[in-house]
């Protein structure tokens, strides 16, 4: 779980700001994510999703709630598949990419945005799983507790999402970039992708914490571009 709710009995200041975080990561992320997809289709000649409303900010049009639960349960999660028709642009396969990987993109924007303040020093990085003593925050704690946990909520999100495993991003990432013959190849294990998934989301789970692929893979990454948007010098985590 990305919060601790020892903090509510502790802080409930601290609690409410990093809750607040989150919801503002989903909100923000998933609904600019899920936008980015519709954006970039409606750029490259696809109408469908403007034609099902999808070319829009507004939250409600985007928030899956499973996506949505598991987000706060494990620390990420998805919105509502975008609907495309690469076939109706002038190069499906490109199309098809572009669309994709749109949405994590937006996703590192968001976390290059919040993290700013972090890299020019104004607050400082306060990972939102680290259990602080803040009998003596101020303002400005508070607020690199905020755009901490926004920076890497939004940054797991994208991660997460580039995963080359349907029903992710990734997954159509890979088969509009791979050449053609691999790409169908890859295309046929699109179902049992979500069997994929499901099986690596639960490992840490079944094995008491022992066993997280994902985490393992995604923890390099994150903690890159961290520092790389956020200026990270420290633990990340």
């Amino acid at each position: 779980m990305i919060f601790n709710l020892d903090l509510l009995a502790d802080d409930p200041l601290a609690f409410f700001i990093l809750f607040g975080a989150i919801g503002t990561a989903l909100l923000v992320g998933i609904s600019f994510h899920e936008f980015s997809h519709a954006a970039a289709a409606d750029a490259l000649g696809d109408r469908l999703p403007r034609r099902m409303g999808r070319l829009t900010l507004n939250p409600l049009a985007h928030l899956d709630p499973g996506g949505t639960v598991l987000m706060f349960l494990v620390g990420f999660g998805w919105g509502k598949p975008v609907p495309v028709n690469p076939n109706a642009t002038a190069n499906p396969k490109a199309a098809l990419a572009i669309t994709a990987g749109a949405g994590p993109i937006s996703n590192f924007v968001v976390a290059a945005v919040a993290g700013l303040p972090i890299r020019t020093g104004a607050v400082e990085w306060l990972s939102p799983f680290y259990l602080y003593n803040t009998a003596d925050w101020g303002t400005q704690e508070y607020l690199g507790y905020y755009l901490s946990t926004l920076v890497l909520v939004s940054l797991i999100l994208g991660v997460f999402n580039l995963f080359p495993i349907a029903p992710l991003d990734g997954f159509k990432v890979a088969v509009g970039i791979l050449p053609r013959e691999l790409s169908r190849s890859f295309a046929r294990l699109e179902q049992y992708g979500p069997l994929i998934l499901i099986a690596l989301i639960a490992l840490p789970l079944l094995t008491g914490g022992r066993v997280g692929i994902l985490f393992e893979i995604m923890q390099p990454i994150i903690e890159f571009l961290a520092r790389l948007f956020a200026g990270v010098s420290g633990n990340v985590y």
